[in-house]
């Protein structure tokens, strides 16, 4: 049942807090601060950064970022409700882009760490890696408009739906049955009240019901010895040590004495960069289709400012429109839960508790929340475009699943060979010879590791193209399919799709054989298009149909 309430224009008024906000806020609020933590803990355990860096400087800009952002997107809501006279209006969430802060940890700041020696040189190259994605993203904002327009919903949905089911939907699933005994009962709670309309008691918020349940459990199995959570009383005292209060500083001698690693930074930073433009624009479509319409130029270049200010501030790490504003809408959420993270972020930064919060509360019992998030993206894409158009969608989806196995398999290899290096057998000299020819066994076991590797480069973008493919050739317009089919072919060329590195791989670009399998396949549907090739003169041998409308 719809529940969207629409006023007069003119008198309208709208409310800057519902009792849906708890709702949005406890889940959006959890989210965010589980990337915090993860965030925190990259920089001082994988990074070795100082704390008087990580709690001084980096978080407090961070927060100061991120408080900016969800600010001005609950003013953004604002607006909307406004102009429209509608009392459900939810503002886009908001905060740090999850797979950048583990790309700029592990691509740029680790190397050059490792081979400076010098931690601060590694933090100087993250902020210059920012300066740069923060320009792609004003700049690319006026350009999004244009290719919002042109490409299909199904495609734009179908690669967020890929994110969503891997790098969203994964991670926090597999942690749930880690520790079934919190995440399993959790979930339960989540999925009662959000997706069966179960009420809590006195209306308190389902994210904090299991929240509150987790901390029961994993606290209360200490008194058994279980230490389910991996929770204890020392690490709270331990966690007490980081309070203190700390504001941002300008580091703009920090930005540019970065600038001596342009060379390494410039390869990831432009590719990420479109990335980051494809995912924006996604969630942007995600929103529209949600009933919440945004002007994509203000979102993209307002990541960018706010990205930009961050950075000037010492934070380095990229502010995105997340996904799941469909979520935090269905929960309730409106325009005061953006505001109310952002408040919750300056408090958590500025004053060194997170990781106090960390001490207190299982990671495991916020998993749910991430999980949900993702089902609901998921389902987005199927639920909000034309049924036919299913298959394109399956087809967006799949160069997301090699990227993620990809990982895992790197993830698995690059710790087999430390713990062969720990244990004293392999050589130094020897690791890249093992690497190899583990890589090249992999086929006979049935894994087809360059497949993934081909295939999940450059996933958001080639899942938009292929989906995009789909739909046209769904739709039997040929021509449009050709086009998207010929950009498939531009961006392998470069290697911003199915490649590993930007760049023309030495005049034959980087995955040459892609590139002109597309450029193939584009000339083949522009000669179908123009041969006036219709329904009944080409064999369509599967028919999907909606039901007809009553």
């Amino acid at each position: 049942m719809s529940t969207t309430a629409t006023a007069s224009k003119g008198d309208f008024k709208p409310v800057l807090w519902t009792p849906g906000d708890w709702n949005a806020f406890f889940g959006f609020g959890t989210n965010i601060l589980v990337n915090m933590l993860v965030l925190t803990g990259l920089l001082r355990f994988v990074l070795k950064m100082p704390d008087s860096l990580v709690f001084g400087r980096i978080l407090p800009a961070l927060g100061l970022m991120m408080c900016l952002s969800t600010f001005y997107y609950a003013w953004l809501a604002y607006r909307l409700a406004v102009k429209t006279g509608r009392s459900d209006v939810c503002a886009l969430p908001s905060g740090v882009s999850v797979p950048h802060m583990f790309i700029v940890t592990f691509v740029i700041m680790l190397p050059i760490t490792i081979k400076t020696g010098d931690p601060m040189k590694g933090w100087s190259a993250g902020l210059v890696w920012v300066f740069f994605q923060s320009f792609i993203l004003m700049i690319g904002g006026f350009i999004a408009p244009v290719i919002r327009k042109i490409t299909p919903r199904a495609a734009l949905l179908g690669t967020l739906a890929g994110v969503s089911v891997t790098f969203i939907s994964m991670r926090p699933a597999l942690e749930m049955y880690m520790t079934p005994q919190i995440g399993l009962v959790c979930f339960a709670i989540i999925l009662a009240s959000w997706f069966g309309g179960v009420k809590y008691y006195k209306g308190i918020p389902a994210g904090l019901v299991a929240i509150a349940v987790g901390m029961i459990i994993a606290w209360g199995s200490n008194l058994f010895g279980l230490g389910l959570g991996g929770l204890s009383v020392k690490g709270v005292g331990d966690a007490f040590a980081s309070f203190g209060f700390s504001v941002p500083i300008p580091a703009v001698n920090q930005v540019f004495s970065g600038f001596e690693f342009l060379g390494v930074i410039l390869v990831t930073a432009i590719p990420f960069g479109i990335y980051d433009l494809v995912e924006a624009m996604d969630n942007v479509e995600s929103a529209e289709a949600a009933g919440d319409e945004y002007p994509t130029t203000r979102v993209l270049t307002a990541d960018g400012v706010v990205s930009l200010i961050g950075c000037l501030m010492g934070n380095p790490f990229i502010n995105a429109v997340y996904i799941g504003h469909p979520g935090w809408k269905a929960m309730g959420g409106r325009i005061g839960y953006s505001a109310a993270t952002g408040i919750m972020v300056v408090v958590l930064s500025w004053f060194g508790i997170i990781s106090v919060l960390l001490a207190l509360v299982p990671v495991v019992a916020i998993s749910p929340i991430l999980l949900y998030i993702g089902m609901l993206i998921g389902a987005q894409a199927f639920q909000t475009t034309p049924i036919k158009h299913a298959p394109a969608i399956v087809l967006a989806l799949t160069p997301h699943l090699a990227a993620w196995a990809k990982l895992q398999i790197d993830t698995m290899l690059g710790s087999t060979i430390n713990a062969a290096q720990a244990v004293g057998g392999l050589a130094a000299d020897k690791v890249g010879a093992v690497k190899t020819a583990a890589i090249a066994a992999l086929p006979q076991q049935g894994v087809l590791y360059h497949g993934l590797e081909v295939m999940g480069g450059g996933s958001i973008l080639t899942g938009l193209v292929l989906g995009a493919i789909g739909v046209f050739v769904i739709e039997r317009d040929f021509v449009k399919a050709s086009a998207f089919a010929l950009s498939g072919a531009v961006l392998t060329y470069f290697g911003f799709m199915h490649g590993e590195a930007v760049g023309i791989g030495g005049g034959l670009g980087v995955t040459p054989t892609v590139a002109l399998a597309y450029a193939v396949v584009a000339a083949g549907f522009f000669a179908l298009g123009k041969l006036g090739t219709t329904a009944d003169t080409v064999a369509h041998p599967v028919e999907m149909h909606a039901a007809p409308a009553e």
